[in-house]
């Protein structure tokens, strides 16, 4: 939308029920409803889709990074409705989206592929004998697949069977088709994907590549351009091989060729996303361009804005997804709302790629992304210095967010030296998830005095991690503060200032002057400050907290809000600890419940289909002993 009316385009939005006070809704020129939350009801019907291009006499539409971004079956309709679809042809979209059918073509095309099965027999005991030929390990991908949907890994023979039968069962839920391939799996591989351009007169051009190998559950959460250590002739092979598998399939618009390249910088076609991907913004902050408008101008029958030659790679960039999530329990997404927002100033060299504003809710419906951080500088350290200095400045409360763990990760003496992989996080995990401290004494002093100053209101206890803290204030006659914890005295004094929509606290204690950003929500004081950022939780009084006697019942909870897509027990079975229950669906993720104990299952909450509320008891467990009483 930004892109459009930069070029005087006008735009349309269309729009859920969860989406109605959106961010997009209100930048458009004009907006259409198009039913429920449930994007099957909204952004997937494309009939309600059409019909809003109709009514709004619209020319053409951009589909976006998902939903209907890679639907064969919808750029076909807008092409019978005379309606131009900002994308590839449909036979491009068919031929890309079935793994199979892409790795025989890139194959003819010569580029490099990865030695696997792609064939129509899909019977357990065939694929398990090429798994055999193939050797562990292998990956087990969905023919349909992307977004990491129906991939798992299996490391040996006595794993398969279950590994195949969980991709089935997600890719049949999220693409209608279990039909899956079986590749090698390459140890430690590097995820580096090159964009593409194609036009309507057979120019189709490479704008290098990105490095997206920094993952969790198969999804990118970092990502850089170019790629680090990739050497000027490697670049170069790998764009001309992208520009092969582009003109393989008379690709038209944007496109992004996946590559996978080992300890070596041997690499291997992966897949091709017929689409503009979410990472697209650091290719654009090293080339000087921009892809949207790359798009609007091929979509309306003009050539590439440059050739390839014209094509130039200046300096370094980074994206940070920034998710509302929690890194701390396996990366479990989340939903809530943005009570405060606040982000690091954006500029020509500070991208901030957002769909949300402080007060929105993240809903519980779509992907749990809150937004891009996209920085650029002159080369990689500068680049990454810039990185975590943007994380520092983007404050969120109110929901659990990854920007902590994007900081440690960005922090990396690794990452720092470029050596990155798919399995980085688990490698490293110890290092990237340290063990909680305790807040110190500085921090609550701060604490103190900024909510002294907001509400002049003295308290004299906090609640942190560590439990309650007493602290005894003295207000001074010069507007300065003695404050003592646990018989430590400290001198404090300090003033509050607004700066844009932001609140900072200027604080002094001993002598030691520091700056950080204030939010108080609720009953939490917030601080935000190159150091870290800290929550300090006032008590609530006792006959206010309302707190219940009766303990939790012995069981399973539901983690987060989300649809029960299996269920495995009924009342009466035994259970070990770590069986599973239930499969859960919730923010495009599969999770599996598992028994918290040994037991016998008791009562069985909800049935397959049904929704489940987060917190929600699922299984009711009973120790074995107490079956009889």
């Amino acid at each position: 939308m930004r892109t459009a009316r930069k070029m005087g385009v006008k735009s349309v939005a269309v729009y859920s029920d969860a989406d109605k006070n959106s961010m997009h809704v209100a930048m458009a020129d004009e907006a259409y409803f198009i039913g429920p939350s449930a994007s099957q009801q909204s952004y997937l019907a494309m009939e309600k889709i059409i019909q809003v291009a109709r009514i709004s006499t619209a020319q053409a539409i951009h589909p976006g990074y998902g939903f209907l971004s890679e639907n064969t079956e919808f750029a076909e309709l807008c092409k019978q409705e005379g309606i131009i679809f900002i994308g590839p042809p449909s036979s491009a979209i068919r031929d890309m989206g079935i793994k199979s059918t892409s790795k025989a073509i890139m194959s003819a095309a010569g580029v490099p592929i990865i030695e696997g099965y792609h064939g129509e027999d899909q019977s357990d005991k065939c694929l398990k004998e090429h798994a055999r030929r193939i050797g562990y390990p292998v990956m087990i991908k969905a023919v349909r697949g992307g977004g990491g949907k129906g991939m798992r890994i299996a490391y040996s023979e006595e794993e398969f069977l279950d590994q195949l039968e969980s991709a089935r069962r997600e890719a049949k839920k999220s693409f209608n088709d279990d039909a899956v391939l079986i590749e090698k799996f390459v140890d430690n591989p590097r995820h580096v994907e090159v964009q593409v351009f194609g036009d309507q007169h057979g120019n189709a051009v490479y704008l290098f590549e990105r490095d997206c190998s920094v993952q969790r559950r198969h999804q990118k959460i970092i990502e850089e351009a170019p790629g680090p250590g990739i050497e000027p002739e490697v670049r170069r092979k790998l764009g001309e091989a992208a520009v092969k598998a582009a003109k393989a399939v008379n690709y038209v618009g944007a496109g992004t060729v996946e590559f996978i390249v080992d300890s070596q910088h041997n690499f291997y076609f992966m897949e091709m996303n017929t689409r503009l991907q979410v990472e697209h913004p650091v290719t654009e902050m090293i080339t000087g361009t921009d892809l949207v408008e790359w798009q609007l101008r091929v979509a309306a029958g003009e050539k590439i804005p440059l050739m390839q030659e014209e094509i130039a790679l200046r300096g370094h960039a980074f994206e940070a997804r920034i998710y509302a999530e929690d890194p701390n329990n396996n990366f479990m997404p989340g939903a809530g709302p943005l009570l405060h927002l606040s982000t690091p100033p954006p500029d020509s060299f500070t991208r901030i790629e957002t769909g949300v504003r402080q007060g929105d809710e993240v809903s519980v419906h779509y992907d749990p992304m809150i937004a891009k951080l996209v920085v650029w500088a002159e080369d990689r350290q500068a680049a990454l210095r810039k990185l975590r200095y943007s994380l520092h400045q983007y404050n969120i409360v109110g929901l659990s967010t990854n920007i902590d763990f994007l900081l440690s990760l960005s922090g990396h003496a690794q990452f720092e030296a470029g050596n990155v992989h798919t399995n980085f996080i688990s490698q490293h995990h110890d290092e990237l998830f340290p063990v909680k401290q305790a807040t110190p004494n500085e921090v609550l002093c701060q604490a103190a005095l900024g909510l002294i100053l907001r509400e002049k209101i003295i308290t004299d206890a906090f609640r942190v991690q560590s439990g309650e803290v007493d602290i005894t204030i003295d207000y001074n006659h010069d507007g300065s503060y003695n404050m003592q914890i646990n018989d430590k005295a400290f001198h404090v004094s300090g003033d509050i200032s607004n700066e844009r929509d932001s609140t900072y606290l200027k604080c002094s204690i001993n002598g030691i002057v520091s700056k950080s950003k204030l939010a108080i929500v609720d009953n939490t004081i917030c601080l935000f400050s190159l150091k870290g950022s800290a929550q300090i939780g006032l008590p609530v009084p006792k006959y206010l907290s309302g707190v219940s006697a009766t303990g939790t019942h012995g069981g399973a909870i539901a983690p987060m809000t989300g649809t029960i897509e299996k269920v495995f027990v009924k009342a009466g079975d035994k259970v070990q600890a770590g069986d599973p229950l239930m499969v859960m669906i919730a923010m495009k993720m599969e999770h599996t419940i598992r028994a918290p104990k040994a037991g016998i299952i008791k009562k069985v909450n909800y049935q397959e289909g049904s929704q489940a509320k987060r917190h929600a008891p699922l299984v009711e467990l009973l120790d074995e002993d107490m079956e009889s009483k």
